[in-house]
């Protein structure tokens, strides 16, 4: 390592930016947003630096030769796009002990700019010796991508408190186990939320800091994750991050392998999930197995593919966990319907076309047969089936009865987002043997005018898509 990680008082002293150009203005950019206070020399004599107001008052724009300028005071230099005065402004600073910059010259820099991850009273600095600003860059996006929006509102919320539960803690290992309870319980999670006043009088409510340092039963609680569609990159970022904090995940079948492999390595995973026609442990063992999970201090993640409110059974699954006492969140995801349209480009609405959707679900024909049809055949309506291969011949049938044209557009999209999806485009007449082309499930049904303007087949042309159309029609 030959960079040592630091963080400069931007309060104790201006910083002198000298430079020209774009590159001037960009770490300009850098160090207004830090908050320093800032004497520019802009060696090509242009003054007009884009500044807002705010940023105006805290810069002061400085003529002269910068070689001869006054420098006491100063904490640090910076020189973008300077050439050669850079050089000559390292040498100068060097001997005055001043830490100094010059853009891409690491010969000439006593210290460099990390990529930057900003929340607030939360910073961090990724470097790569200056060897790699890109996959310094990279780094930073990983990082972005993992790292609660509001982890600094956590850290100023536990800065608040702070000083008084210290003050009442006095052993230091008790006084960390207080805060590492806090962070990884509810009191942190509700602040992560957004719920800071409830935070707040929960913490206010702990009368003996610590008897809750001591105590050894964690708390427990569940987050219902919805995984989407199967694609491992349409994970929400708090889905990842409940997925890596969890100690043990309950996952339906469907949940794809790329997406378990997100879970951390340690944690315990529970398959308990069914397809259509097979056994499953039932809905109410499920519920169990999460609230006695939960209740022993267990952080307990419920996967669901899709969304867990869209035909997930996650709002039984809520009720469970409020008649239990148990904390819990729900994490929405990708729902099938919205991840396939996507997919194939079927626009679900449409204007002037298709100015309403409905969601249903047909796992057997029975189901189909409670189906109210004769409210699905406005042509403006598109109707997303989920679930509901085995059921296309009742689809079909329901659809018939109720006055829906057999010519109707009609899409069949299966393992939507996965790399082996594939799609069948024709008309409700053929519905059961375009379920049949798909080679099996899961598949969504899209039925309505939108089909029309489905742009991908994968591996079929919407010239082809066209002609199974007109082919269907005759």
């Amino acid at each position: 390592m030959r960079f040592l990680p630091v963080f400069l008082d931007l309060k104790a002293g201006p910083v002198v930016l000298i430079g020209a150009g774009e590159l001037l203005r960009a770490k300009l950019r850098v160090l207004t947003a830090a908050g320093a206070s800032i004497r520019v020399h802009a060696i090509d004599g242009n003054q007009d630096l884009g500044l807002s107001s705010d940023d105006a008052a805290r810069i002061e724009i400085v003529t002269g030769d910068p070689l001869s300028a006054d420098l006491a005071g100063v904490i640090a230099i910076v020189c973008a796009g300077a050439a050669d005065v850079g050089v000559a402004m390292s040498a100068r600073a060097k001997s005055l002990g001043l830490p100094v910059n010059v853009m891409d010259d690491l010969e000439h820099s006593s210290f460099i700019f990390p990529a930057i991850v900003d929340r607030g009273d939360v910073v961090i600095a990724v470097g790569t010796g200056g060897t790699s600003p890109v996959v310094a860059r990279r780094v930073r996006e990983k990082i972005e991508a993992l790292l609660p929006a509001r982890i600094g509102e956590l850290a100023e919320f536990i800065g608040g408190f702070r000083k008084s539960i210290n003050e009442r803690i006095a052993e230091f290992p008790l006084r960390r186990r207080f805060w590492e309870r806090v962070i990884d319980g509810p009191i942190g999670a509700a602040v992560l939320a957004g719920r800071k006043g409830e935070a707040d009088t929960a913490l206010k409510q702990i009368s003996d800091p610590s008897a809750f340092a001591r105590a050894d039963k964690p708390e427990g609680s569940v987050a219902l994750v919805g995984a989407g569609p199967g694609d491992p990159d349409l994970l929400t970022i708090k889905a990842l991050r409940a997925l890596q904090d969890a100690d043990i995940v309950f996952h339906d079948e469907l949940v794809s392998p790329e997406i378990l492999d997100r879970i951390r390595r340690d944690t315990t995973r529970v398959p308990v999930g069914r397809r259509v026609g097979k056994p499953g442990i039932g809905q109410d063992a499920i519920n169990k197995r999460m609230i006695e999970a939960a209740q022993a201090g267990q952080r307990v993640v419920r996967l669901k593919g899709g969304d867990p409110f869209v035909f997930g059974r996650g709002g039984e699954e809520v009720e469970a966990l409020r008649a239990a006492g148990v904390a819990y969140s729900i994490i929405p995801g990708i729902t099938a319907g919205l991840g396939g349209a996507a997919d194939f480009e079927v626009p679900l609405t449409y204007r002037h076309e298709a100015t309403r959707i409905t969601f249903l679900t047909a796992h057997k024909a029975r189901d189909a047969e409670t189906v109210d049809w004769s409210t699905l055949t406005d042509t403006k309506m598109t109707v997303v089936v989920y679930m509901g291969m085995t059921a296309a011949p009742a689809i079909r049938a329901g659809l018939f009865a109720a006055g829906r044209s057999p010519e109707t557009p009609v899409g069949v999209f299966a393992r939507v987002t996965r790399p082996d999806a594939q799609g069948a485009i024709g008309t409700l007449r053929d519905l059961p043997e375009l379920v049949r082309r798909t080679n099996g499930g899961p598949a969504i049904l899209i039925i309505g005018d939108v089909v029309r303007h489905a742009g991908s087949l994968r591996r079929q042309t919407p010239k082809q898509i066209i002609s199974d159309l007109l082919d269907a029609a005759e």
